[in-house]
């Protein structure tokens, strides 16, 4: 355990509310978070809080998908959606802005927001341990804490100028809670063919549910309202180990054997990128 609070962390330790208390702040004390109550919460020795206490974490992200996700977007094939929100990002941002991550995962896309916009400080929340290991260290401004997006966050009210959401699962009236009036949701989610080539041809992989769309507008329409939606598509190349980190990072890698995922020729050498990302204001 750190005796010391990681500088990430105490950059947005003014954000945090003990999740027992609700609002009260925490403060440092002797390598944990604890509250004026003496609700105790450790800091992980890899630099992230550990705040999800009293249940089980709810992701299935072990070890293997974590490491197959962080060496597949270290290859850039997915840096035009890292840009999309950071463009999006960029114009409800000030100069010292605030970025909340819900289901950051390794940190990719709050570190790459994070280089566009040098005074922004992050906070990135995820159940899984594994990946927030990675995420605690992806950038110098990126804090990270365990949580579960379908709690009420330990989040102050009103903080955020940003709060993003990249395939991710989504909380609304929480989104809204921790955003400032001028503050920015963005969305990034697939579209039907995002990655069509492995679908049609990769046993067990999860399929995209044709009403995502009404279902995601369902959800946020009476909290937020859309400003725009940037369709990214591309195709790209797959060496062998790509595809197979590809396959190895999707919820799928839970479905499918080795044995499958290996087979001569049935992993694609190209596939669509297709998502879309929206910017919404709170209503």
């Amino acid at each position: 355990m750190p005796a010391l609070l990681p500088s990430a962390l105490e950059l947005s330790l003014d954000l945090l509310r003990c999740p027992a208390c609700r609002m009260r702040r925490l403060h440092p004390d002797r390598g944990a978070l604890r509250c004026p109550v003496g609700h105790t919460f450790d800091i992980a020795r890899h630099g992230y809080a550990s705040l999800l206490t009293g249940t089980r974490a709810t992701s299935g992200d072990d070890a293997a998908m974590v490491q197959a996700r962080d060496r597949f977007l270290a290859t850039g094939r997915y840096a035009p959606i890292r840009q999309a929100v950071a463009h999006l990002a960029a114009d409800s941002t000030p100069e010292r802005g605030t970025v909340v991550d819900v289901g950051c995962g390794t940190g990719y896309y709050l570190a790459g927001l994070l280089d566009q916009l040098p005074g922004t400080r992050g906070l990135g929340l995820d159940t899984s341990v594994r990946a927030l290991r990675v995420a605690a260290r992806s950038h110098a401004r990126a804090a990270a804490a365990t949580w579960d997006v379908f709690r009420p966050f330990p989040i102050a009210d009103g903080v955020a100028d940003v709060v993003l959401d990249v395939f991710a699962p989504r909380n609304p009236a929480e989104f809204c809670r921790v955003l400032r009036p001028a503050g920015r949701l963005i969305v990034v989610r697939p579209t039907g063919q995002h990655l069509a080539e492995l679908r049609g041809r990769v046993p067990a992989m999860v399929t995209i549910d044709p009403t995502k769309e009404q279902r995601l507008h369902r959800a946020v329409d009476p909290h937020f309202e859309a400003v725009v939606t940037e369709h990214v598509e591309y195709s790209t190349a797959l060496g062998g180990p790509e595809a197979l980190d590809l396959v190895g990072m999707t919820p799928s890698a839970r479905h499918l054997s080795r044995t499958e995922v290996h087979d001569d020729g049935l992993l694609p050498d190209r596939v669509t990128v297709s998502v879309l990302a929206t910017a919404y204001k709170p209503r």
